[in-house]
């Protein structure tokens, strides 16, 4: 994995599930070898809303072992955690020895979704940009490798998706009454998504920046980093990935 040729420009329907079936094996085994070792994995998927997160965890934990795999996605704080440590209800979450976990959003509702809605206040969001950082650094020292990724989309589409989602039947669990302010507030998230990039992409914790326009290569290119990164020694760098 860590040569990573470019997929190509466009996949038939069948190119796309014969890749990405590859890449779940590979997942399988990576699994295997995680629990072996009693390693401790975070994922943390984040992005816009219909960005593609559902989907793109979906595809990574279809076939990993559902004991030793745990997906959170937590919903708004009670009123007690309201009145905690902010990070102190994603912290039970953490993965244990052996296990892989992923954050279908996380800690950084603070700095987009709560920041651009009002749900927080300036302070609490410099406050949170200032401490994240060292959060996420004493966590990793804990023995935890921690991934970040965000899934980029153009307001066109998340437009589309979002039209989508009304019209089907099928997608209407996805809607909330946020998403109704997604395309009116565009440039508020934008400007809160750049800060966030710039103030927590780190050496010990950086974030990949995933082109979401094309939700099959957004899927299959997160598979493969987290292969490349999981199973190279380059688990660090000082510049942010776009993928």
């Amino acid at each position: 994995m860590k040569n990573r040729p470019p997929l190509p420009q466009h996949l038939s329907r069948h190119r796309y599930h014969a890749l990405l079936v590859r890449l779940q094996i590979e997942l399988v085994k990576l699994q295997r070898c995680v629990i072996e070792r009693g390693q401790r994995i975070l994922v943390i998927v984040e992005g816009r809303d219909a960005a593609g997160k559902d989907g793109t965890i979906k595809s990574i934990v279809e076939h990993l072992s559902p004991r030793d795999t745990r997906v959170v996605a937590l919903g708004p704080p009670s009123n007690r955690e309201r009145c905690s440590w902010y990070f102190q209800r994603h912290v039970s979450h953490l993965p244990a020895a052996g296990e892989i976990v992923l954050f279908n959003r996380s800690w950084y509702n603070r700095a987009g979704v709560e920041r651009v809605m009002g749900f927080c206040t300036k302070e609490e969001t410099e406050e949170f940009l200032e401490t994240v950082p060292g959060f996420e650094a004493m966590i990793e020292r804990s023995g935890i490798t921690l991934l970040k990724y965000y899934l980029n989309i153009s307001k066109q589409e998340q437009k589309r998706r979002l039209a989508d989602r009304q019209r089907d039947p099928l997608k209407q669990w996805k809607m909330s009454p946020i998403d109704a302010k997604a395309q009116k507030l565009w440039k508020a998230y934008s400007e809160a998504r750049d800060k966030m990039l710039e103030r927590t992409h780190t050496v010990t914790s950086p974030w990949t920046v995933v082109r979401g326009g094309d939700k099959e290569h957004a899927r299959l290119n997160i598979i493969r980093d987290v292969l490349w990164r999981l199973s190279s020694a380059r688990l660090r760098s000082t510049v942010l990935t776009i993928l």
